[in-house]
């Protein structure tokens, strides 16, 4: 008899031990600066109004972060802690779902780990995750929904609350930062392409067939489409309650006209813009804090870890390829992902543009490197796997001190870590 193929075995344990070893590293000066630095004071602000129902302030972004953000004062005080702990909290979480996410997809043990471990160490989610912005709440729901939508199609016994679940996070993404808004598409109509393909145009509604048996397309469209655009006009119920200009049942999806409008009208330059090419040469830095602050000179810079962003990208295209002429799945997964929510940043009528957009495409683009290492991996070139992990762990290590608001020499202690006159 032919044995059964080998079943990869569940990195939970591993998943759950990075997630609080990350969790432990956020919190260290997660208090420093004790005054508000960069986006912080515009959501800030917000957040107070939120808990005192003032008036509406920040109103270009949706409300869900800046609730989290004033439930962070309310529990803990309005203080730096109370105002970043749930950011560390949301890291967390992001750094674990997309773990899960990955697993599910790829059922890749050392490509899962690894992956927590690039993403751990890329910057982008590390720097976010202690400070008071909506970016990390959004990357955070992005990655649960992606969790719930991969177990859905890889246990359809569980694929209707699974898909739910999706649907519920893909509209709180949303209601964290409209940066979700081109994400939030790709799970249902990776839903209707798979059907399609499974079943054809003339049986395209029956219940049979892949992605999730027994979840025909209307009720997938429920979970996919009208569930996230019901949670995501939730969101908005404090706004409601406004002593100064509330908001009314009717005037919701004007609101949302508000928000387009405000979000474009942003036309002048900024000395740290950047554009989609910068991006993908991890060219333009962006020093969210520098200046003698609590005691110290401090810095805090946003840059893509210099080793994984460069070699990253490659292994983008390699997906791409594999997917595309070796039915990878996972792979292709991958590039498509990376290429939507990149794509939409070269498309996109914002003017005015920043290297922290990069930072959801840059957690697909880290994943495809963790595919492209399995690979090396299992073509017995170990030594390349070593090589970059290692590499990447000793570049966050080499950079915590600007990543974590630590005490630096002095003011021209900025030069051991901008090497180009574009990340200073």
């Amino acid at each position: 008899m032919n044995q059964a193929p080998p079943r990869p075995h569940d990195p939970l344990g591993w998943c759950l031990l990075l997630t609080l070893a990350y969790f432990g590293l956020t919190l260290i000066r997660l208090d420093i600066p004790t005054q508000p630095f960069f986006d912080e004071v515009h959501y800030l602000p917000a957040a107070r109004a939120l808990l005192e129902l003032s008036e509406p302030l920040n109103r270009e972004h949706p409300l869900l972060g800046k609730q989290f953000i004033a439930l962070g004062i309310w529990l803990f005080g309005d203080n730096a802690f109370g105002w970043r702990i749930f950011s560390a909290l949301a890291g967390s979480v992001a750094l674990l779902a997309a773990m899960r996410a990955f697993w599910l997809a790829s059922c890749d043990r050392f490509a899962t780990i690894v992956f927590g471990m690039l993403l751990a160490t890329g910057f982008h989610l590390f720097v976010h995750s202690r400070i008071a912005m909506l970016d990390i709440y959004m990357v955070a729901f992005c990655m649960i929904a992606l969790w719930q939508f991969a177990g859905a199609i890889r246990e359809p016994e569980k694929g209707r609350w699974r898909l739910a679940l999706s649907g519920i996070a893909l509209g709180l993404a949303m209601g964290s930062k409209w940066n979700a808004l081109i994400f939030a598409a790709v799970p249902g109509i990776t839903f209707l392409i798979i059907r399609l393909q499974s079943r054809g145009l003339f049986d395209l509604f029956s219940k049979r067939g892949a992605p999730v048996p027994g979840v025909g397309l209307p009720e997938a469209a429920l979970w996919l489409g009208l569930v996230p655009l019901a949670v995501y006009a939730a969101t908005f119920v404090p706004a409601f309650f406004y002593k100064v200009d509330p908001l009314t049942p009717g005037g919701l999806i004007a609101f949302q006209q508000t928000i387009l409008d405000l979000q474009q009208s942003v036309k002048g330059a900024h000395p740290y813009q950047s554009d989609w090419f910068d991006w993908i040469i991890n060219r333009r830095a962006i020093w969210y804090l520098y200046e003698p602050i609590d005691g110290a000179q401090r810095g805090v810079m946003l840059i893509g870890n210099p080793l994984t962003m460069l070699l990253g990208f490659p292994a983008v295209i390699w997906c791409a390829f594999t997917g595309l002429f070796k039915g990878r799945r996972d792979a292709a997964g991958v590039a498509i992902l990376f290429a939507v929510t990149f794509g939409f940043w070269i498309v996109a009528a914002k003017p005015v543009q920043f290297y922290y957009h990069y930072f959801l495409p840059s957690c697909f683009l880290l994943a495809a490197l963790a595919l492209a290492l399995s690979e090396f991996w299992k073509h017995g070139r170990k030594w390349v796997c070593w090589l970059v992990i290692s590499g990447s762990v000793a570049m966050f290590a080499y950079y915590f001190p600007v990543l974590s608001a630590a005490p630096l020499g002095g003011a021209d202690a900025f030069n051991n870590w901008a090497w180009f006159d574009s990340w200073i």
